[in-house]
């Protein structure tokens, strides 16, 4: 068996990636009739690439706007496309969320909106509630970025905070017809957390976005707390007659990426071992039970045998304590590099699927066996740089970072580990 590590690793993340592509999977959950009329909003990381695909199949008209991280945006002919902040939102996603929410107002029963939603949309699609700014939720999500916070905790706050989340976008359409496409970059595929849920009901109170804003030490302004306290704060909650007009379908899922890279490493000879498509927790902890599981399946054959790919999705966290560069799979990698300490046999890739880690310019990392010797040659010390968060600098200095710039999809983390026998 003639294996090129390296090349077959990202061969997998490539793979991956282009099962999650907007191209090939809009068409089916579109209308019979693509030659009426539409109005088209959307927001996140691929919104861009949906517009286009959206553009290039429908025959009717077509108008509206969709925004998209900074250098995400794609050519559309017919639907304006404006790029906006991420993971903090600016005041240009706060500009586009007032334009998209006055867009669907005042249509009538007979109208179609068409809603291109994927991750990111929750800071790219940024209105303040009423009484609240931007610099609240600026603040707010820094925090909550730092604080380790799981992403449907992060979500039920922002939705609380919104002027057009949870629900709120496509009561404001109502009694348009209302479809929703979305892909996932979140475990589960909640259609109530993608984006914040801008066109579903919202099940998730007030009260436990105050909650989760407690549990994590995060102290917010006494406006920000009265208006979570207050009735007004709440999303739309299930059954509410104004959703009624409103369909969500998922075009996309991690599943799907990590279908792919399956079928690939059959075809190269290798026992796919997929452990899941929405894994959580601390990368770095999360890394450690993936290093044990390439230990027993060298020692073992357990629970497959070499050659063999263990495949992993979902959305680790980062709780930040030091204050260096990197996101949640780069830090992954460190913790994986540092457990498996140049383990002969043992390749490994992990990376976002929408090619940026956090908010740095690399994708992810890869690591091969005889990196361990060169960064001890480098005097470089895996724990140090956990420490201080600087997975970044870490891999950089061994030129390790995957970098592949905006995959213009989203559907989060994206881990694989080739295990070859001794």
């Amino acid at each position: 068996m003639d294996i090129q590590p390296k090349e077959l690793l990202q061969q997998l993340f490539d793979s991956a990636v282009a099962a999650a592509l907007p191209k090939g999977n809009l068409a089916e959950y579109l209308p019979k009739d693509t030659r009426q009329k539409a109005v088209v909003i959307g927001a996140g990381k691929a919104a861009a690439s949906m517009a286009a695909e959206l553009d290039a199949i429908w025959e009717g008209e077509l108008s509206g706007v969709v925004v998209t991280r900074y250098d995400h945006g794609a050519p559309c002919e017919r639907i304006e496309v404006i790029e906006a902040a991420h993971p903090v939102p600016d005041d240009a996603g706060e500009r586009v969320g007032r334009r998209i929410l006055e867009l669907v107002q005042g249509l009538g029963e007979d109208d179609l909106v068409i809603c291109l939603l994927s991750g990111g949309g929750s800071s790219l699609l940024s209105l303040p509630a009423p009484g609240l700014t931007l610099s609240d939720k600026q603040a707010i999500n820094k925090a909550l970025l730092k604080s380790g916070a799981a992403i449907d905790e992060m979500n039920c706050v922002r939705k609380h905070l919104s002027g057009i989340k949870g629900g709120r976008l496509a009561a404001a359409a109502y009694p348009a017809r209302l479809i929703a496409l979305g892909i996932s970059d979140v475990p589960g595929d909640e259609a109530t957390v993608i984006a914040s849920g801008p066109t579903v009901a919202d099940p998730t109170t007030s009260a436990q976005a105050l909650a989760i804003l407690d549990s994590y030490g995060i102290e917010v302004g006494a406006h920000v707390r009265a208006w979570l306290e207050s009735p007004e704060s709440e999303t739309v909650k299930p059954g509410d007659e104004r959703l009624s007009k409103a369909e969500f379908h998922m075009i996309a899922t991690p599943q799907d990426a990590l279908d792919a890279a399956a079928h690939l490493a059959r075809s190269k000879g290798l026992a796919p071992l997929v452990l899941g498509d929405c894994i959580e927790g601390e990368s770095r902890e999360v890394a450690k039970v993936h290093a044990a599981i390439a230990k027993q399946i060298l020692k073992c054959g357990q629970p497959v045998q070499a050659p063999c790919v263990i495949l992993s999705g979902g959305e680790t966290t980062v709780t930040i304590k030091g204050n260096g560069r990197g996101g949640r799979n780069s830090e992954f990698m460190l913790s994986l590099f540092n457990e498996l300490k140049g383990q002969a046999g043992v390749y490994a890739l992990a990376a976002d699927t929408d090619g940026i880690d956090g908010v740095e310019d690399n994708a992810g990392a890869l690591i091969t066996p005889e990196l361990f010797a060169r960064a001890e040659a480098a005097g470089l010390k895996a724990e140090d740089y956990l420490a201080n968060n600087d997975s970044y600098g870490f891999f950089s200095q061994l030129e390790a970072l995957v970098e592949t710039g905006p995959t213009r999809t989203n559907v989060n983390d994206f881990r694989a580990i080739l295990v070859l026998p001794k």
